[in-house]
């Protein structure tokens, strides 16, 4: 049954973070590493393609993401966004407190921090395609850091929503060549609006402190990370998470 699929998964993610906490943390670098491939091309192709038309760039960047999800997926990587899902079913199971999981999404966070951050700033350091990148880069963290923090948190609710329906699917699809196919129509879905994830924005603003490290707001970051953090988490673990749970709680109880 899909809540028992989802509590089952969630289950093993807390036990792994009990008895394998530094394996846990580099698969979560590892995550971390995997959105930071995505990210170099989606960049890539955006800023190449935004030469040509902004539109074009832009939807060349959304498109392309999904690749990220795929890896982590299909690598058996552990991204935090993700596990606002499938980690609080067992919560509303009343199988674990809740203060049991927050260590797994502590682990998780920070080890996405260090990996996304590592690669993004490597991307940069790399000097590739100096002559595109910057001023396609710049436009994106111009949106990033001038936000209303009301819909930040819309835009990071609604993100985290789609990428946890992507990771339901995930679990439930068992066709290889159909859930990359769904994973990458699905994450298209938060990335072309423009909706904020924030291990994605990990990526972005370490490309961006190294690109323009004395232009670049680093309060703004911070308060883009907290209020994105908080939506995606309210997004995975309310918004999806607990009408799964509501409407398919009776399995778990006939069971």
């Amino acid at each position: 049954m899909d809540l028992e699929l989802l509590e089952d998964a969630g289950l093993k993610k807390i036990y792994f973070t009990k008895n394998n906490p530094f394996t846990y943390f580099l698969k979560a670098i590892m995550a971390g590493f995997y959105l930071g491939v995505a990210s170099i091309l989606s960049y890539s192709l955006g800023s190449i393609l935004a030469t040509i038309d902004p539109m074009l760039g832009k939807v060349a960047f959304a498109v392309f993401f999904g690749l990220a999800f795929i890896l982590v997926v299909f690598l058996n990587a552990e991204l935090f966004t993700g596990n606002c899902l499938t980690t609080i079913i067992p919560v509303y199971t009343k199988k674990l407190r809740f203060s049991e999981i927050l260590p797994n999404w502590i682990i998780c966070y920070f080890g996405n921090f260090i990996g996304a951050s590592f690669i993004g700033i490597l991307f940069i350091l790399s000097g590739s395609l100096s002559h595109q990148l910057p001023s396609f880069l710049r436009s994106v963290l111009t949106i990033k850091l001038n936000f209303d923090i009301f819909q930040l948190i819309i835009r990071s609710i609604l993100c985290n929503f789609i990428v946890c329906i992507a990771s339901f699917v995930s679990y439930k699809v068992k066709s290889e060549s159909a859930k990359v196919i769904i994973l990458f129509i699905v994450i298209i879905a938060f990335v072309l609006p423009g909706f904020d994830h924030s291990i994605a924005n990990m990526v972005t603003f370490a490309m961006g402190i190294t690109a323009f490290p004395s232009t670049i707001s680093y309060s703004m970051i911070v308060l883009n990370l907290l209020f994105s953090t908080f939506g995606n988490i309210l997004g995975g673990s309310i918004l999806l998470a607990l009408p799964l749970y509501t409407i398919h709680k009776s399995s778990l109880t006939k069971a």
